[in-house]
C-alpha cells in the first residue's frame, strides 16, 4: 500500500533528528492523551546516552507511556477491527505493518540488548536498564504499526510525528527524554544487521552494533577479517565466530589454501568436507557450468549442502529438493 514505503524509509532513516518537528509531536501526542504537555524535553545522542539521562532525572514523575503510546494504539487497533472485521483487519496489517515488522522488531531488539551490554556492570544493573527500556516509546521502530494506521484518522499523528523525526523517546509527567537517530545503518537484502569493515549501526556518541549477516560480532573481530588464514580460521574456538570467518574467507578458497581433500566424487561434481572442532562439518559439491562463459571457460560453483551428504549426486539433488535417485537431469547447464 502507499503508506509501507514511506514507512519503511522512517525505520531506516539515519542523520540529525529534526528537533524542532519531534518535539512538536511530543506536545501534540500529551494532549491527544489527555495529558500537560510536557515542562522540559530533553535530548540524548543514542538509546544508551538516553538511559542514563533517564537514570538521572528529579522530579520528573512517573511514566506516561501507557495514556501517550499503549492506550491510544489498543483503542486505535480496537476501532479499526470493528470496522473492518477480522477478516479485513488482518488483510490490511498484512498489506502493512506485517511488511516492516520483522525487521524492524529485530532490529529494535538488537538495540536494548546493546544497550544492556553498554550499560550493564552485573546483574542487578541489568535488571535496571531493562525496567528503563520498558519505559522507551520506540519511535521511527515504530513503523510498522504506524503504518497500518496512517491515513484512517488523526489520533496518532503526534506519535507518527515524532517518528518521523526522531529515535526512541521515554515520556514522564513533566520530563521528555528523547534519542537521535542513528548515523549510520547498514543492512543485507534480508534486512540483517551487516557490514564486515565497521559498525553496523552507529548513533553520533559512538554507541554501536556490530554485526555479520545478522550475527553480532565484536568490533575487534572485524578488524582481523581482512588477514584471516586457513590456519586463523581452524584455532577460533567459538564456533559461530568460526562460521563468520569462513563465510568471509570463502569455502572455495579455504578448501584450496588448507589442502583440503575431496571425499567423493562423480559425474555430477566434486564432494568437499570441512571437519570443525565443535560444530558440525561444512559439507560443499564442487560443480562446473556446461555451458561456457563468453571467452570459453566454464565456470566452477560450490553449493554448500547438508552434514549428512555422502554423494556428490546427492548433494547436488538436495539442492534442487530431490533425493539422489529421482535426480536425472536430462542437460546439464
Amino acid at each position: 500500500m502507499q503508506y509501507v514505503d514511506s514507512w519503511r524509509a522512517v525505520a531506516a532513516a539515519t542523520g540529525a533528528a529534526d528537533r524542532g518537528a519531534a518535539e512538536d509531536g511530543v506536545r501534540l501526542a500529551y494532549r491527544s492523551a489527555g495529558l500537560a504537555e510536557p515542562e522540559q524535553i530533553v535530548w540524548a545522542d543514542s538509546p544508551k546516552a538516553a538511559v542514563e539521562v533517564v537514570e538521572k532525572l528529579v522530579d520528573a514523575g512517573r511514566s506516561v507511556r501507557d495514556e501517550v503510546r499503549t492506550r491510544p494504539w489498543a483503542e486505535e487497533r480496537r476501532r479499526m477491527y470493528d470496522e473492518l472485521g477480522p477478516a479485513g483487519w488482518s488483510s490490511l496489517w498484512s498489506a502493512t505493518g506485517a511488511q516492516l515488522w520483522e525487521t524492524t522488531a529485530a532490529l529494535a531488539e538488537r538495540i536494548r540488548t546493546g544497550v544492556v551490554a553498554a550499560l550493564a556492570g552485573s546483574p542487578e544493573d541489568e535488571s535496571d536498564v531493562r525496567l528503563v527500556l520498558l519505559d522507551a516509546v520506540l519511535g521511527q521502530h515504530d513503523a510498522a504499526w504506524l503504518a497500518a494506521f496512517d491515513g484512517r484518522g488523526d489520533r496518532l499523528d503526534g506519535l507518527a510525528e515524532v517518528a518521523r523525526h526522531a529515535g526512541w523517546w521515554w515520556p514522564y509527567e513533566r520530563t521528555v527524554v528523547i534519542s537521535e537517530r542513528p548515523e549510520t545503518l547498514h543492512r543485507d537484502e534480508a534486512g540483517r544487521l551487516d557490514r564486515g569493515d565497521g559498525p553496523a549501526l552507529s548513533y553520533r556518541d559512538g554507541f554501536a552494533l556490530y554485526a555479520w549477516r545478522g550475527m553480532p560480532v565484536p568490533a575487534e573481530f572485524l578488524a582481523e577479517l581482512t588477514t584471516l588464514t586457513p590456519q586463523r580460521i581452524r584455532e577460533e574456538e567459538n564456533a559461530e565466530l568460526r562460521r563468520v570467518m569462513l563465510e568471509f574467507y570463502g569455502y572455495d578458497r579455504y578448501l584450496t589454501e588448507s589442502g583440503a581433500q575431496p571425499v567423493h566424487r562423480d559425474e555430477t561434481g566434486i564432494l568437499w568436507r570441512i571437519a570443525l572442532d565443535g560444530d558440525e562439518d561444512v559439507v560443499m559439491v564442487e560443480v562446473v557450468n556446461s555451458t561456457p562463459e563468453p571467452d570459453g571457460t566454464h565456470r566452477t560453483y560450490w553449493l554448500r549442502v547438508p552434514p549428512s551428504t555422502r554423494t556428490a549426486k546427492s548433494g547436488v539433488a538436495w539442492t534442487f529438493g530431490l533425493d539422489e535417485d529421482a535426480y536425472t537431469p536430462l542437460r546439464q547447464t
